[in-house]
Parts: structure tokens; sequence; C-alpha cells
């Protein structure tokens, strides 16, 4: 029988790479929570309705991208292939905007049915960070210096934030018909997704990553040029609070980001850590995404985080690097010595911050080692018949390789607690 697979464009993630994951969630979720952002959980399927008003029914992912299936009552349902229009959506449900603003974030896997490459996945997992109800620049930096302050986490020095605005509903008009004008000549030079595109929204070319659309993108208008007094207002406040939090940027009017529900502030954190510019994280202002939903006119900014992607900047940008050992390696040798080291062990770990490692087969001490190698412990504790005789416990550094022992004749909760202190 053949063995199953892992769908295409799916990956598991298991130790020691999921202490990897585990760490970058923990400091996400410290960061936030610094910020006063509380966790957030939405189901990882909801109407397919949510998403083609959401999203926007003209980008890729509505397109060409969502899992969609009809459940077992007939209703079209959808994979998300984003966060926040399901966080959107809870907060309408559960009535959580009549509150006041709204500070959230939420991290959990996403779908999004596109060719698999380094870092992209068809099940990828995202940090998604959500402020409502500020309508201000002051809640696009705050965002912003979140995400800033997890990079800075992680020494990721050559981060450079780039920060567009893509105006509102006042100003895109006369943007879409510029566009219009610059594209309409070279209609038959476009990608065939781009000719789809140009009558129902010209701003979707401006994202193409196609060949041969990136001449025409070039060259378009930019929307810096078309903004209303308030637009250019808020995109001036948002230029000097960076400043006064000392944030570095660059103003590069070619971002617009993937989906139609940004207005205003539009922000990307780009590396070179991969050999090319690649998004670390991006976000931006959705004023109107709310209303869109069904929902009051409320305000809204945030950005997402991939999290593969992300661990994947961080290690190209440290290199290889041996993780610290860290915990003991519990190594019984014979069954006396197993029923004596079980509790004491089961009494280190109800005590003690760091792991213990316990493999209670019948195997050879160098075996033993081995495993106590692969799981990068930094102490084995070592009983078998001669140390039983002798009334003592083998605590050997597996760095220095030097033994220590200590005496045996306590209760399991002592002899643990005498661990605990030798192996700090």
């Amino acid at each position: 029988m053949n063995p199953i697979s892992a769908p295409r464009g799916t990956n598991d993630v298991y130790p020691p790479e999921s202490a990897e994951w585990n760490r970058l969630e923990t400091a996400a979720r410290e960061i936030a929570h610094r910020f006063g952002y509380g966790e957030i959980r939405t189901p990882i399927f909801e109407a397919t309705e949510l998403f083609a008003r959401g999203v926007g029914e003209t980008t890729d992912i509505v397109e060409k991208e969502m899992y969609t299936f009809v459940d077992k009552g007939g209703r079209s349902m959808t994979l998300r292939p984003e966060l926040t229009a399901g966080i959107v959506r809870a907060l309408l449900e559960h009535k959580l905007f009549a509150q006041g603003p709204q500070r959230l974030y939420a991290i959990g896997p996403f779908f999004r049915y596109e060719r698999p490459q380094a870092g992209r996945y068809r099940q990828a997992h995202q940090l998604s960070v959500e402020c409502f109800g500020v309508a201000g620049a002051e809640a696009d930096v705050e965002v912003i210096q979140l995400a800033a302050t997890l990079i800075a986490h992680y020494g990721l020095t050559d981060a450079v934030l780039n920060v567009n605005s893509v105006g509102d509903a006042n100003c895109r008009p006369a943007y879409r018909e510029a566009l219009l004008a610059h594209f309409r000549p070279h209609l038959a030079e476009l990608s065939a997704d781009s000719q789809r595109r140009l009558e129902r929204n010209p701003l979707r070319i401006l994202d193409s990553k196609d060949p041969k659309d990136r001449p025409f993108v070039e060259t378009a208008p930019t929307m810096l040029d078309l903004l209303c007094g308030e637009c250019a207002a808020h995109f001036a406040m948002l230029r000097r609070y960076l400043d006064a939090l000392e944030i570095p940027y660059v103003v590069n009017p070619r971002i617009v980001r993937g989906l139609d529900y940004y207005t205003r502030t539009v922000f990307e954190y780009v590396s070179s850590a991969l050999g090319a510019q690649s998004t670390v994280c991006g976000g931006g202002r959705y004023d109107g995404l709310v209303q869109q939903l069904g929902g009051p006119p409320t305000p809204g900014v945030g950005f997402g985080l991939g999290l593969e992607r992300f661990l994947m900047v961080v290690k190209a940008h440290a290199g290889e690097q041996v993780p610290a050992r860290r915990g003991l390696q519990a190594i019984a040798l014979g069954d006396a010595a197993r029923a004596r080291l079980f509790p004491v062990v089961g009494e280190y770990r109800a005590h003690a911050a760091e792991p213990a490692f316990a493999d209670w087969q019948d195997r050879k001490l160098t075996a033993h080692f081995k495993t106590a190698d692969r799981n990068n412990a930094r102490w084995a504790v070592i009983l078998g018949d001669d140390e039983l005789t002798r009334g003592e416990i083998v605590v050997r550094d597996l760095k220095s390789r030097e033994d220590r022992r200590l005496p045996l004749a306590f209760s399991a909760a002592e002899v643990a607690k005498m661990l605990v202190e030798a192996t700090r």
C-alpha cells in the first residue's frame, strides 16, 4: 500500500522547527498585548459571500485562489483566504463595535490555491493585527510600530518600511480615469488578466506580477499626485508620527496591496535576506470594509504577517545557528533504576522550567546519549544498578562532559528539587 502524503502546497511542522514557531507566536502575542491588543479566534471557513464582498470580486484571491465548497446544507462555504473579513464578521455578529474601538490580533491558517513556492503554501499561517474605530493616522502608526517591534525583536536590520496612500472614494475616481487613460493605449500588450480587469478595476493592474505588465505599471501615474486634501493631510500626519517615533521609511508610490478594501495608508516591510526584495509583512487602512460587510461606517487599519515567510527571512538573516542546549535527558539502566527514576522525573517536570526528556526503553548507554543529543539536552541524569548501590544519581553536563553526583536517599520530590538546582 502506498503511503499517503500531505496535500501539495502544505507542510508539516515538527521538532525542532516547531520550537521556532512557538517562539515566534509567543513573541507576537507578548508584543501585541504590550500594545493593548487582545486575541480573537474565528472559524477557518466562512460563507463565500463574506470574502466576495469583503476581499473584492476582481481580486486574484476571489477569482482564482479560494477553496470553495458546498456543504451538506447546500450553502457555499470557503476556507478563509485571509483573516480580516472574518474578524469584521465576528465583531458585527457580537455587536462589539458598540463597545468602542477594537484592537485585536489573530494567529492562524489561511488557504489559497496558488502555485506553491518557497515560503508560499496553499495552507499558510498569518499573524493578523487589526485596529477598528480610530480614524486618525495615530492608529496607522500604532500598528506599524507593532510590526516594527516584532521585526526589531528578531534583529532584521535590513527590513525597510515602504509607505504609500491609495486615496479614498473622494479622490480615487480621478485616479481611476488617469489609469484608464494610461493603460488603454497599451491594451493589446497587457497580460490577459490585466486586459480583463482594465475596465472593471484598473488599480488591480498595479498589483500585477506578470512581466508583460511591468513596463506599463512602472510608468503609470501615481495616486500621490491626485490625493484629495483630506487624504493628503492624513498621509502627511502619518509621516510626521513616523518621524516622531524615529521609525525610518521610504515613500513608495507603487504599493497598492492586493485587496480591494484598502483606503489611504498602505505599507509593507520588505527585506533582501532571501536574495530579492521580499515582503515581510504588509497592511494598511480599510475604512470602508465594515460598512461594506453590513456594519456602520467604521475606520480600520492593520497588517498581516506570514509566519512561514517571516521565519525564512529570520533564518536567512541569522544564518545556520546551533540552538542552545536545554533541559535534561533521563537515562535509566535497568528495571530497578527505571522504577526509582520515573517519579523523580515526574516531580522535576512539575516544578522545573526546563524540559525533561525520557526514553524508558532498555537500551545501551551510548544509545541514550545519542537520543540526548537529538533532543539537544544540556544535561543527562543517569541511574543504573551501580548508582543505586551507592545511593547516588549522576548528573552529566553534556557540553563539558563533566559528572556530578547527587544523593539518592531522599523522596522523589526532594531529589527532583536537587536536580532543579543542579541543572540551572
